[in-house]
This record gives C-alpha cells, sequence and structure tokens, in this order.
C-alpha cells in the first residue's frame, strides 16, 4: 500500500506563500499520476493541482496563477508551491495518487491526515 505524508502546512497572512511537500514511499513514484486536493471548512473535498508522469500539469480555476504542482522523483517527493494566498484557500491539503491525467480520475489511495492551511486577512 503507498504511502504519503504532506508536510509544509502553517498560518500564513494574505498574500503570504507556503510550500506544501508529499513524500511518498512503497512505490515507484515516478509511475505515479500526483494530485493535490483540499477541503475547506464545511467545504466538499476539490482537486486543486495534478501532475502526470511526464510532467504535464492541471490546475483548479480558482488556483491557476497562484500555484505551481511539481515532483522530484529522485526524492519521491510532489510538491505545490502556493503564492498570492488567500482566506478562501484555507482548508486541509492532501496529497494523493491519481488512476490517471484525465479528467474525475479517482484517487486510488486512502486519504492521510493532511496539512492544514490557514490564511489570514
Amino acid at each position: 500500500q503507498v504511502q504519503l505524508e504532506e508536510s509544509g502546512g502553517g498560518l500564513v497572512q494574505a498574500g503570504g506563500s507556503l510550500r506544501l511537500s508529499c513524500v511518498a514511499s512503497r512505490t515507484t513514484f515516478s509511475s505515479k499520476v500526483m494530485a493535490w486536493y483540499r477541503q475547506g471548512p464545511g467545504k466538499q473535498r476539490e482537486l486543486v493541482a495534478r501532475i502526470s508522469i511526464r510532467g504535464d500539469t492541471d490546475y483548479a480555476d480558482s488556483v491557476k496563477g497562484r500555484f505551481t504542482i511539481s515532483r522530484d522523483n529522485a526524492k519521491n517527493t510532489a510538491y505545490l508551491q502556493m503564492n498570492s494566498l488567500k482566506p478562501e484557500d484555507t482548508a486541509v491539503y492532501y496529497c494523493t495518487v491519481l488512476r490517471g491525467f484525465y479528467k474525475n480520475a479517482p484517487p486510488t489511495v486512502d486519504w492521510g491526515q493532511g496539512t492544514q492551511v490557514t490564511v489570514s486577512s
């Protein structure tokens, strides 16, 4: 079973930046499509960004131009660089493995603990 560990969350003022990390183990990371989701207070979990095996990326409209997903296969790590943060970005952020790089591709691993991001106004 793939294990994912998210880190890097915290409290930041609006306009600030954070970089989230997701370290994967028990998997061939380079062959996995990775994604970041988030779940804000009282909201459903939503896809934020995904990255293909080749490095192609896709973003939710709400974060385009502000967030960047990347991967380092040598470190078995996916990242989410978040700039120009807004209070509405406040959420628990989760990383996951997707079945493929296509619309509505389902996650293939259980959700982990996630990492809390809080943006103050």
